[in-house]
């Protein structure tokens, strides 16, 4: 009987000691520098919040130092990527499959692959709670932004008007971030915005907080119109009713988002990162909802964009 607890005593400690010896382990030789940048961006959404964390996680885990830069979004985060200029960044999927495609704001296929599906990303049309505007197509004429330049929500807010019968150039458009279509909408300047983000949007919901908004609907007909002239990267969806003061759900359509990287970006700097997102999900999740989302079984489907080398790996290993 002592010569058995004794063993499971030893058992326990070759497993603690395992353990720890595995947190230690050290980042694989292919990681070349000391400093790396994620693309994330505007201040007031969800992929700042999130890279934002991912960044403090790697630089401690990783033991490099990772930050991460404000950019204009999906399709300048993708341009950096590809470029070197980060080593991975958020896309939203319909911008991703263009960005492979070498369709839409890309008149070349760009050297990009998937290294996980993170969450789905919902299509907003905010106004303002007192607004007579009631639908998408009451937009012609007003004072709209779109999204800024070289955004995902650029390309989905176009995509959703056209869908609507709306002329986008009928829309006087500013082009403003995030951050500047909260403003413009607190001073009176702009009708409505478009954004697309994770639920809840910080800026969006900050924003609730200090005069009543309303979402839009964006109708099943719409996004199977969109689905069928691009990427199939869109799927009807709800924001539910108490987000954001809401007094009923919203329909609208949603988005898988991607983390992307360059097809030159070795396979053990990824498996890094992937280990170090998935094992810091839950740190992230309490600071960034959209975060507890990612799920192993799901993170692999990234089509058309495809799983990079050192994804398939880190994924594979899992089921061994």
């Amino acid at each position: 009987m002592i010569r058995s607890r004794r063993r499971v005593f030893a058992g326990l400690v070759a497993l603690t000691l395992l353990a720890a010896l595995a947190a230690c382990t050290p980042r694989a030789s292919e990681w070349t520098g000391q400093e790396y940048t994620i693309a994330g961006g505007g201040p007031t959404g969800v992929y700042f919040d999130y890279g934002t964390h991912l960044a403090d996680e790697l630089s401690q885990s990783l033991d490099i130092r990772m930050t991460v830069d404000e950019t204009a979004g999906s399709v300048d985060n993708l341009l950096r990527v590809d470029s070197g200029e980060a080593l991975i960044g958020f896309a939203q999927g319909d911008a991703a499959a263009d960005a492979v495609a070498g369709a839409g704001a890309f008149p070349e296929p760009l050297e990009i692959q998937a290294i996980a599906r993170l969450y789905d990303e919902y299509v907003h049309v905010v106004v303002r709670g007192d607004s007579e505007i009631d639908g998408v197509a009451d937009l012609a004429g007003r004072d709209v932004s779109l999204g800024a330049e070289n955004s995902g929500v650029n390309v989905i807010a176009r995509r959703v008007l056209d869908a609507a019968g709306v002329d986008a150039a009928s829309v006087r458009n500013p082009q403003l971030d995030l951050s500047g279509s909260i403003e413009a909408m607190e001073s009176g300047e702009i009708d409505g915005f478009f954004w697309v983000g994770g639920l809840p949007t910080p800026g969006i919901a900050e924003l609730a907080e200090r005069m009543p908004v309303r979402l839009l609907p964006i109708e099943q007909d719409w996004v199977i119109q969109v689905n069928e002239q691009y990427s199939h990267a869109y799927r009807p969806a709800d924001v539910p009713e108490g987000m954001y003061g809401l007094e009923e759900s919203a329909s609208t359509m949603a988005v898988p988002n991607y983390l992307v990287t360059s097809t030159s970006t070795p396979p053990g700097v990824v498996r890094d990162v992937l280990a170090g997102l998935f094992d810091a999900r839950p740190r992230i999740a309490e600071e960034v909802p959209a975060a507890a989302l990612l799920d192993r079984r799901q993170a692999i489907f990234t089509g058309p964009v495809s799983l990079h080398p050192g994804a398939i790996a880190y994924y594979r290993d899992l089921r061994d």
